[in-house]
């Protein structure tokens, strides 16, 4: 596993923002909330993290066709901090999860999932669902070293 792996629970705060770069390749920026509940001499307290996160291609596209605002999530990736600096002059950070993976809890709710077809990219996925159960994908031979053939 490697050093930064992050793993958030939480809930969107809104949609997922679908946006396409000057190539075309899908992005979507996420926002949630993680709360957490915990007893101070007696009382419950309660804090509430708000992160961001990017998702690329087709998982962008998944993600902004089957999530939204007030969804509970599962979001796994790596922590990147991004920095500029204001026209001012003054350096600005920001941390955001590069986010690897991202999907709806179980914990409350149910989901129906439906698999979209490969466009033949290394991501998976595909392109939006047409309502027609996906083929089987053809066997590729483009293994890694380190990848199982499966």
């Amino acid at each position: 596993m490697p050093a930064n792996s992050v793993t958030l629970i939480g809930n969107l705060v809104d949609d997922p923002e679908l946006r396409f770069t000057a190539s075309g390749v899908a992005m979507a920026k996420v926002r949630f909330a993680v709360n957490r509940r915990y007893q101070r001499g007696g009382e419950w307290q309660e804090e509430t993290s708000f992160f961001g996160g990017t998702l690329w291609r087709d998982a962008a596209e998944n993600a902004a066709e089957s999530l939204q605002k007030g969804m509970r999530v599962i979001v796994t990736g790596r922590l990147e901090q991004q920095t500029w600096e204001t026209r001012e002059g003054e350096k600005r950070s920001t941390v955001e999860v590069a986010i690897d993976e991202i999907g709806p809890s179980l914990r409350w709710a149910t989901a129906t999932v439906t698999r979209s077809p490969r466009t033949g990219d290394s991501y998976g996925g595909g392109s939006a669902d047409s309502g027609v159960p996906a083929a089987p994908a053809a066997p590729r031979d483009d293994y890694g070293p380190d990848e199982a053939p499966f």
